[in-house]
C-alpha cells in the first residue's frame, strides 16, 4: 500500500491485465481487416461504434451491479459472455461475410469487458482508503494499459507475421480465459451488505440512479462529460490509424506497415503504464483537477495533432512518431484521478456515482469511433483528429467548475496547510 498499491486487490489487478490483452489484441488491425475484406471504412468504424454503444449500457449498469450482486459474481458474467460472443464472432460471424451479423455479434460483445473491469473498480472503492482512491485507480489503469496497449499491441505485431490476422483473434481467446480464471480463483468477494436486503424494486431504483444523477447533480454532469472526452483517442485511433497510416483509403499515406502502427500504439502504452502510476500518486500530493486541466487536456491535444501532422511533414520517421506517443500517452494517463473524482463528488451515494463514470467511460468508446464515423467521408483524417483536439481543449475548460472534495485540499483544489503533527505522522 506504501505504492499505492492494495495487497488484497493484487490478483484483481493481474485478471485486468491478462483479460484485456485478450480484449485489446484486435485493436491495432480489426478495423484494417475488415477493410481488406471488401466493407468500407465507414462501416468497419460503424461497428467500433456500435460496440462502445453497447459498451456504455454495460459500464453504467456495472457499478450499481457490483454493489448489488457483488463484484466478482458480475466480473465473471461479463467474462463469460465477453468468451462466449468472442467465440460466435470469430467462428460464425466474420467467416460469414454477412455484415449485420458481424455488426451485431461485435456490438454485443461490447458488454463484456465494462462488466468484468468497471465491477472492480467498485470492489476498489470499497477497500482503498478515500487518501489513497486516485493511487490505487492508477494502478488500475496501469493494469488496463498493460493489457489492452501493451500486450494487447505487441504481440499481435508478431502474431500477424506468424499466423495472420483471423488466427490472431483466436489467440486472444487465451488471455481472456486465463484473466477470468484468475478472477475466479484469486479475486476477493466484494461487501453487498448494503443492499443484500434490499427488494427488487429497491434495486431497480438503486440502478436507475446511475443515470438520474447525471441530471440532479450537476458536478458529476461536467465530470461526466469530461470522462467522455479524455479518452477519444484512446478508442477513435485504433479505428482510423491503420486506414491513416497503412493505407490509401480516405487520403491516407501508407507510412508505416500494420505492424510498425502497432509498435508505436503498444510504446504509447508503455508511457501509460508508467504515467498511470506516477499521475496517481501526483494527483494525491498536488491536486486531481489541475492535473488533468493543465496535463491531460493539453498533452492530449498536442499527441493528438501531432499523430496526424507528424507523417505529413516528415513521412515515415519513427522516431517522431515514438516521441509523440510519449506526450499523448502522458496526458492520457494525467486523467486516472477520475475514477476517484466521481465518488469524491457524490459520497452519499457512491455506487450511483461510479456507474456514471462507468457510463462515461463506455460513452468515449462510443464516440470516439462515432466522430470518425460521422466525419472521415467529408472532412478526411485531418478533420478527425482537429475533432477530438478541440474536445481536449473544450474539457480543460469544463475542469474549472468541477470541485471534488478532496482530502488535504480547498474546494477550487488548493493544497491546504500541513500541520506539524500530520507532517509527522505523513513521515
Amino acid at each position: 500500500m506504501a505504492l499505492g498499491l492494495p495487497r488484497k486487490l493484487l490478483a484483481g489487478f493481474v485478471a485486468i491485465a491478462v483479460f484485456m490483452t485478450g480484449d485489446g489484441f484486435e485493436l491495432t488491425f480489426l478495423s484494417k481487416y475488415i477493410v481488406d475484406q471488401g466493407f468500407s471504412s465507414s462501416q468497419s468504424s460503424l461497428m467500433f461504434t456500435m460496440y462502445g454503444l453497447m459498451a456504455a449500457v454495460a459500464g453504467w449498469a456495472s457499478g450499481v451491479l457490483a454493489e448489488m450482486f457483488g463484484a466478482k459474481r458480475i466480473m465473471l458474467i461479463g467474462a463469460i459472455a465477453w468468451i462466449a460472443l468472442h467465440l460466435v464472432f470469430v467462428a460464425v460471424a466474420l467467416p460469414s461475410g454477412i455484415y449485420p451479423l458481424m455488426l451485431v455479434v461485435y456490438a454485443l460483445r461490447g458488454v463484456g469487458y465494462p462488466l468484468f473491469i468497471y465491477s472492480f473498480v467498485v470492489l476498489i472503492t470499497q477497500t482503498v482508503e478515500p487518501s489513497h482512491l486516485a493511487s490505487a485507480m492508477g494502478w488500475f489503469w496501469t493494469s488496463y494499459s498493460f493489457g489492452i496497449g501493451v500486450f494487447g499491441a505487441y504481440l499481435p505485431s508478431f502474431t500477424i507475421a506468424w499466423v495472420g490476422e483471423y488466427c490472431s483473434l483466436w489467440l486472444s481467446l487465451l488471455f481472456a480465459v486465463a484473466g477470468m480464471l484468475v478472477c475466479l480463483l484469486l479475486v476477493p468477494a466484494s461487501d453487498n451488505s448494503r443492499t443484500s436486503s434490499m427488494t427488487r424494486a429497491e434495486k431497480l431504483h438503486e440502478l436507475s440512479r446511475g443515470a438520474t444523477i447525471l441530471v440532479h447533480n450537476r458536478q458529476i454532469a461536467l465530470a461526466a462529460v469530461v470522462r467522455v472526452i479524455c479518452n477519444l483517442t484512446l478508442y477513435g485511433f485504433p479505428v482510423i490509424m491503420p486506414l491513416y497510416l497503412s493505407t490509401h483509403v480516405n487520403g491516407g499515406g501508407g507510412w508505416f506497415e500494420v505492424s510498425r502502427w502497432s509498435q508505436i500504439w503498444g510504446f504509447q502504452f508503455i508511457v501509460t503504464v508508467v504515467g498511470n502510476v506516477f499521475w496517481g500518486r501526483m494527483g494525491d500530493r498536488y491536486g486531481w483537477m489541475r492535473q488533468m486541466r493543465w496535463f491531460g487536456c493539453w498533452f492530449c491535444v498536442i499527441g493528438t495533432l501531432g499523430m496526424y501532422y507528424i507523417p505529413q511533414v516528415f513521412g515515415a520517421n519513427m522516431v517522431l512518431m515514438c516521441a509523440d506517443a510519449i506526450v499523448l500517452g502522458l496526458g492520457i494517463s494525467a486523467f486516472v484521478p477520475m475514477g476517484a473524482i466521481f465518488p469524491a463528488l457524490a459520497p452519499e451515494h457512491k455506487g450511483a456515482a461510479i456507474s456514471a463514470h462507468n457510463l462515461a467511460s463506455g460513452l468515449t468508446t462510443f464516440f470516439g469511433p462515432l466522430i470518425a464515423t460521422v466525419l472521415i467521408s467529408t472532412v478526411g483524417f485531418g478533420g478527425v483528429c482537429w475533432a477530438y483536439a478541440v474536445c481536449y481543449a473544450i474539457g480543460s475548460l469544463l475542469t474549472v467548475f468541477i470541485r471534488p472534495k478532496q482530502s488535504g485540499f480547498d474546494e477550487r483544489g488548493r493544497r491546504l496547510p500541513i500541520k506539524a503533527d500530520e507532517e509527522v505522522v505523513t513521515a
